[in-house]
C-alpha cells in the first residue's frame, strides 16, 4: 500500500490526497504536524531532505515529494480516470498552471501562517527559534518562519498578497474558462487539482466575495463543479480556521 505522509491543512498534501481520492487509491496515513516541525526531524529529512509535505512513499520503499511530481507518478501508473489530458499540448498547458499556481504560494503563506502556525511560533524564545530554524533546509521558509514567530504581516502586505491572487489567479481563471470547461481544456485534470487548495482558502477567508456569480461567475460554476466531486468530500478538504 502507498503510504502517504501529509498535513489535513496542507495547500500541497490537499492536492495529492484529491488525486488519490479521484483515482480510489488506498494509502497509509501518516500526519506529520507542522506546528511541532515534525517535517524538519532528521528521520523525515532523510526521506525528504527539502523538509517538506507531501511525501509518498511507494509500495516498493521508494519516496516521492513535490506534490505536482506526485500527480504526474499517480496518474501515469494508474491512468483511470485519466487526470492529464490526451495531447501533448494540452498537457504543457496543464503543466503551466501547475507552476503558475506554485508560483503565488507565498501570497498563500501570509495567511494561512497566521493561524496555528504563529499561535506556536510566537511563543518560542529567540534561542528555541534559531535552534528550530537551523533545522529548515529552506532559505524562504526559514525566512517565513521568522516573520510568522517575530514580525508578523501588515494589513498593507495582506492587502497586497489578496491582489496577487485575485489577479493572478482568480482573474486569470476566469478568462481562461471563458473558453474551455476546465483549466487545461475540456477535461478535469492535475491543473484543476492544483487549484483547489488557493480557491478552497480565498472562497473561505482571503477573500470570500471574489468567488462568486458576481465578480468571477465561470470561477463560480467551476468550484461548484468541484465540490460536488465524489473526491472532494473523500480527500478531506475541510475549513482551515476553526
Amino acid at each position: 500500500m502507498l503510504t502517504l505522509y501529509h498535513g489535513w491543512k496542507s495547500s500541497a498534501s490537499r492536492r495529492v490526497r484529491l488525486c488519490l481520492a479521484e483515482k480510489g487509491l488506498p494509502f497509509e496515513s501518516k500526519v506529520i504536524d507542522l506546528t511541532k516541525m515534525e517535517h524538519h526531524a532528521p528521520a523525515f529529512l532523510k526521506l525528504n531532505p527539502n523538509g517538506v509535505i507531501p511525501l509518498l512513499i511507494l509500495e516498493d520503499g521508494r519516496s516521492l515529494y513535490e506534490s505536482g511530481t506526485i500527480c504526474e507518478y499517480i496518474d501515469e501508473t494508474w491512468p483511470e480516470p485519466p487526470l492529464r489530458p490526451a495531447e501533448a499540448y494540452g498537457r504543457a498547458v496543464m503543466r503551466n498552471w501547475i507552476r503558475h499556481v506554485d508560483g503565488l504560494i507565498g501570497n498563500l503563506i501570509i495567511f494561512n501562517w497566521a493561524h496555528s502556525m504563529a499561535k506556536v511560533a510566537t511563543q518560542w524564545s529567540d534561542a528555541e527559534l534559531a535552534e528550530k530554524l537551523a533545522n529548515v533546509p529552506s532559505k524562504e521558509r526559514r525566512e517565513a518562519w521568522l516573520r510568522t514567530a517575530r514580525k508578523p504581516y501588515t494589513e498593507e502586505e495582506r492587502q497586497e498578497a489578496r491582489t496577487r491572487l485575485k489577479v493572478g489567479l482568480v482573474d486569470r481563471m476566469e478568462e481562461t474558462l471563458r473558453q474551455s470547461r476546465w483549466l487545461a481544456g475540456d477535461s478535469y485534470s492535475l491543473a484543476d487539482i492544483g487549484a483547489v487548495p488557493f480557491i478552497k482558502r480565498i472562497d473561505e477567508e482571503i477573500a470570500p466575495e471574489e468567488i462568486t456569480p458576481a465578480k468571477h461567475p465561470r470561477v463560480a460554476a467551476w468550484w461548484t463543479a468541484i465540490q460536488s466531486r465524489p473526491a472532494f468530500a473523500a480527500a478531506r478538504i475541510g475549513p482551515f480556521t476553526g
